[in-house]
This record gives C-alpha cells, structure tokens and sequence, in this order.
C-alpha cells in the first residue's frame, strides 16, 4: 500500500477524454494529426497462403463419385407401362403417393434410383422395373 498516490483525485462520474474521430478537414483546425496503418488492411485474409489450394486440390482427388442415375431402360418402361394404362404423370404420381415431378425424374433418366418407388411403380403399372426383365409384366404369385 505504500505505492499508493495519496494527493490524486478520482472524479466519480466524469468522462476522461478521448480522441476524436474527425469527420471533416474543418475538424482538424490545423492541429498535427498522426496517422497510423493497420496491419494487414486492405488485403484478402482468406487469400495470405496458398495452402488452402492445395487442400482444395486434395479435396477434388478425394471426392466420391455421385450416386447412379436410374437407367434409361427403366424410365422407357415406365414410360411405356403408364401409357399402356392410358395415365397421365399426374395421376400415376398421385397412385404412388409421389410428387409428379419425382416421376418425371424417372422417366427422364435422372433420379437416383429408390427401392421403394420402384415398388410402386412397379405394382401400379404391373410392370417389372429391377432386375433382369425390365419391361415385363408382372407375373402373379407363383403357385405352389
């Protein structure tokens, strides 16, 4: 307690001053004013190394390949098996419970393949889509 100041005065509630940001040239009066430049203004950070292209290079090398379209044979046989049964893509889309923009994708070639639509495809046009037969008619259950 020794290195305490004894003859300071501590003002409660008064603001000590601070530099003043100036907005204007008329601010300054003529006074001298200090300029300092931050570090590393003005500059990309995300761009200091070019470390991030080789890890972006590994990432491509790395990449998995995408999942497989469904076969154009399929979307043929869908094709084919709907309007054997005279059905828009609407109305198979809302048999199946699917949106009919799903069921283009189908017929298109371009969805990734489920199980499960093809096995309503597959009931409501009666029509075989996996496998080797693709096109054929169902058969019923074998018989015993």
């Amino acid at each position: 307690m020794a290195d305490q100041d004894w003859d300071s005065k501590t003002v409660i509630g008064f603001k000590r001053q601070t530099a003043k940001v100036t907005k204007k040239d008329s601010d300054l009066n003529g006074s001298v004013v200090a300029t300092d430049k931050k570090i590393a203004s003005g500059s990309n950070k995300a761009h200091v190394g070019t470390d991030h292209q080789r890890i972006a290079k590994l990432d491509r090398e790395n990449e998995v390949a995408p999942p497989p379209k469904i076969a154009p044979s399929v979307g043929r046989a869908i094709q084919n098996g709907r309007q054997d049964k005279q059905l828009s893509q609407k109305d198979l889309a809302q048999r199946i419970n699917e949106k009919p923009s799903v069921l283009q994708d189908y017929e298109s070639g371009k969805a990734i393949p489920n199980p499960q639509i093809l096995s309503k495809l597959e009931r409501a046009l009666g029509v075989k889509l996996r496998g080797s037969d693709i096109g054929k008619k169902l058969e019923g259950p074998k018989k015993t």
